[in-house]
């Protein structure tokens, strides 16, 4: 049996509501931190994270695609998703206007609503924000076009805008990896690889995608964080506007310590 391994859960992401995040100072963590345990002898074994307050719009947030068939219409009754029958399934997620879910063979497929890049393609919103962001910098040429796009498609003409995906599409994530676990916020997608790195992207305002800093992605963007600290993510759990990690060492790294422990002790004898 192999042996278990002591982990930490972390936290980062929007704790204006009391949530606990880290070391609880400000109302923002932009950068993965320790939770801090009331007990310090508490064993956590799983952390959930909810809206500060209760949704009654049931109604209109089918308007969305979240559901999968295509339509954007209200299902009164559970419907087998078409589009994925026959797939084996590993986990699903559903965010606030949005769902994930996990293959047994590590494929994502994501559908919904892609107003703030929570799916991982093109959306007008970061379009435009960048465009905000960048102001002066962005200079126009004699012929009155601008020195450099925002968003090209692979052939430089201008990529596709996103705003609703109705059917399931398939993800693919950088480098090939593949996927074992995800979960949604209310904006903002968290995909666990089998190599137990961590993947985010979507809505950031309040620093939720754990990447320093508050920038929103339509992309999936490695949190390198837990890489630098030789940590693997085992479990991720997003809250409408945070994110909740379950990380230990890596075997690998703790493995080499304990052979320079027995090297140490060797030349010390």
């Amino acid at each position: 049996m192999a042996e278990e391994r002591p982990g930490s859960w972390f936290g980062f992401g929007f704790c204006g509501f009391g949530q606990a995040l880290g070391s609880g100072h400000g109302r923002q963590v932009h950068s993965p931190e320790p939770l801090c345990a009331p007990d310090p002898n508490a064993d956590i074994c799983r952390v959930s994270a909810s809206w500060s307050y209760t949704r009654a719009d049931w109604g209109s947030s089918l308007r969305h695609g979240q559901l999968g068939h295509g339509t954007l219409e209200a299902e009164p009754e559970p419907r087998l998703l078409e589009a994925l029958q026959g797939l084996p399934m590993a986990g699903v997620a559903a965010g606030g206007w949005h769902s994930v879910c996990v293959s047994e063979t590590g494929d994502i497929y994501i559908w919904g609503w892609n107003e703030s890049g929570q799916l991982a393609l093109p959306t007008r919103s970061l379009v435009e924000d960048k465009k905000a962001v960048a102001g002066q910098a962005i200079r126009l040429n004699k012929d009155g076009s601008e020195e450099n796009r925002i968003v090209e498609a692979e052939d430089g003409a201008p990529a596709a805008f996103i705003s609703v995906q109705p059917f399931p599409a398939l993800l693919d994530l950088p480098l090939g990896s593949d996927a074992v676990k995800a979960s949604c916020g209310s904006r903002h997608t968290a995909v666990v690889t089998r190599t137990g790195e961590l993947y985010t992207w979507g809505w950031g305002k309040y620093g939720q995608l754990g990447h320093k800093d508050t920038t929103s992605w339509d992309r999936p963007c490695r949190v390198e964080y837990f890489v630098d600290k030789q940590l693997q993510v085992m479990a991720v759990s997003c809250g409408p506007w945070n994110t909740y990690v379950y990380a230990v060492e890596k075997e690998k790294s703790r493995h080499v310590d304990e052979g320079m422990k027995c090297a140490y002790s060797t030349i010390k004898n």
